[in-house]
């Protein structure tokens, strides 16, 4: 959200002196000549954008706290995997939206910082960005072996290995920002960590082909994202066809409605939306599609949300 002015209006920043010796520079605003009126609807514009933002990043919070909230009031949502790794989205996208809001703050006011900072910026968004999709893509696996494998998904699916699931899901979306900053530390000197720039992801580009490596880095990760959820849905369309009763097949059908889900999210996430708040907001969606369509989770959380009434309501 940076302000691009003309020269006529074009704003003074000096630095605050003895920054240096901070983390952040502060702009110090000196007198501003007049903008032109061609100008004022652009900026206000801008403003605009920046309150819609904060508004939507606090409803999306607010939203969570709910979700997440719920996931701990019963003992059977955090010793079940699929809600264990529900909430585990719950709370990577919380972070995304936080982290997102204050380099969009940041940037929108020109405060800058030393980049030894941002790094610490640029790997939390760089890792929670592929942490939600690798996330979705187990939960569609425990759907499959909680529907193909029915005898084994009470081992293979326990509280213990929610646990160590989690821990690999981390440790896979760690990679592609390992590959990234490996090549950032062999190319930057020991001085570039000292400046002062208003953190951006493409300071940490150094080389052209750097954008192609994240590029086919993400393109890697989708692929193999992508044939795990089209061949748990193709094993689940077996089951379906095999299924005898209401139940059982209603049940299919809605693990099949996931699939397609995932399936469009990873492809926006990946192939059209580069935008990291727009991605978080198709994130969002999702998150509170499935809260809502899950029967068990959507009871508990209209219990906590009309703080018990709706039980007291029923005939």
């Amino acid at each position: 959200m940076t302000t691009h002015l003309g020269a006529e209006g074009k704003a003074i920043a000096l630095h605050v002196s003895g920054a240096c010796s901070g983390v952040f520079e502060i702009p110090c605003l000196c007198k501003v000549p007049e903008l032109s009126t061609g100008l004022l609807p652009a900026i206000v514009f801008q403003n605009d954008v920046i309150l819609v933002s904060r508004f939507v990043v606090s409803l999306f919070l607010c939203i969570n706290f709910l979700l997440i909230t719920t996931f701990f009031m019963k003992e059977f949502f955090y010793t079940t995997m699929r809600y264990i790794l529900f909430a585990n989205t719950l709370l990577s996208d919380c972070l995304i939206l936080i982290v997102t809001n204050f380099l969009l703050i940041f940037d929108y006011f020109h405060l800058t910082m030393q980049i030894w900072l941002c790094l610490i910026f640029y790997i939390l968004s760089s890792v929670y960005t592929f942490v939600t999709p690798v996330t979705l893509t187990a939960m569609t696996l425990e759907r499959y072996v909680a529907i193909c494998m029915p005898l084994q998904h009470s081992e293979l699916c326990s509280t213990h290995r929610s646990l160590h699931c989690i821990l690999i899901i981390h440790s896979l979306s760690y990679v592609p920002c390992i590959v990234i900053l490996s090549v950032f530390f062999a190319s930057a000197s020991l001085s570039f960590y000292k400046q002062y720039k208003v953190c951006s992801v493409e300071m940490f580009i150094f080389h052209s082909w750097q954008r192609h490596l994240r590029s086919a880095i993400s393109l890697f990760y989708f692929l193999i994202m992508f044939i795990a959820i089209v061949f748990s849905y193709v094993k689940i369309m077996k089951v379906a066809k095999a299924a005898s009763g209401e139940n059982k097949k209603s049940t299919v059908l809605k693990c099949l409605s996931q699939y397609l889900q995932n399936l469009m999210l990873l492809h926006y996430y990946f192939t059209i939306s580069e935008d990291s708040f727009l991605q978080s907001g198709a994130l969002q969606t999702t998150n509170t599609i499935f809260g809502l369509r899950d029967e068990k989770f959507f009871n508990a959380l209209k219990n906590f949300a009309l703080c018990g009434l709706h039980k007291n309501l029923k005939p």
